[in-house]
């Protein structure tokens, strides 16, 4: 039986920005793995490093020194064509700043990364308006972004993520424009499509969204400095269960 591997691995991974004095460290010898069918969770302070975690995770940012592998593919070795095709058909990624094209409506901003992969536009809007009726936005399928609410947009965000093949999903703040009800219905949409086979990475600040997780993971300064379970810490913070304090 072939053995399972990890759809996204992180080695002793180091960025930083600038020179000299003014450098600034993001990632510090960070080392992850995200398995099939396992959500975790990164939590931490402003400018602890977590924007730039999921950017070298996705192949949108390239490392100074350590290892990136997706899938089973080193993105080190990859060229920058290999490496868009990799982020086209195995990374759903949901941007904070969200990035729909404002000239394309809801359903053409989803089926735009299948069409760039060679599918015919009609599968590719069926597929589309699939993935919106999934997040529940289908209504707006044929509406702009900036017709729709900021609620609605991140969905559509969501929904671009998540349609066709993709098996690593990475999500930065991914219910930050919703209100609970509606970030809740999400949540759920990932963690289903994490419990049938995916590998998801997100970004939050929210105790109840890293609830949904398997596992949470704490950066600080650019370095991992803990990873437990969240039904210990996110349940403490909903008041689902008491606090444990760390031990000295």
């Amino acid at each position: 039986m072939t053995a399972r591997h990890d759809l996204l691995r992180l080695d002793d991974v180091h960025r930083g920005y600038g020179e000299g004095e003014a450098r600034v460290v993001a990632l510090d010898g960070v080392s992850l793995a995200v398995a099939p069918g396992e959500l975790v969770a990164v939590m931490g302070a402003s400018g602890a490093g977590k924007s730039t975690l999921l950017h070298v995770s996705g192949g949108l940012d390239v490392p100074d020194r350590g290892a990136v592998t997706v899938d089973g593919l080193d993105l080190g070795g990859l060229d920058r064509t290999r490496l868009a095709a990799v982020r086209r058909r195995a990374v759903g990624y949901v941007f904070q700043d969200l990035n729909l094209v404002s000239t394309l409506t809801l359903a053409e901003n989803v089926a735009l990364p299948l069409e760039l992969d060679g599918l015919r536009r009609g599968p590719a809007r069926e597929q589309a308006v699939a993935a919106l009726t999934e997040v529940g936005v289908q209504a707006g399928a044929d509406r702009f972004p900036d017709e729709v609410s900021g609620g609605q947009r991140q969905r559509a965000a969501i929904a671009r993520a998540l349609v066709g093949p993709r098996r690593l999903l990475l999500a930065d703040e991914p219910t930050g424009a919703l209100d609970s009800v509606t970030g809740e219905d999400v949540m759920a949409v990932l963690r289903g499509r994490v419990d049938a086979g995916a590998g998801g990475l997100l970004v939050t600040h929210d105790p109840r969204t890293a609830a949904w997780a398997d596992r949470v993971v704490f950066l600080r300064d650019g370095r991992l400095v803990d990873s437990t379970a969240p039904t210990t810490d996110a349940a403490a913070f909903l008041g689902l269960a008491p606090a444990v304090d760390a031990e000295p």
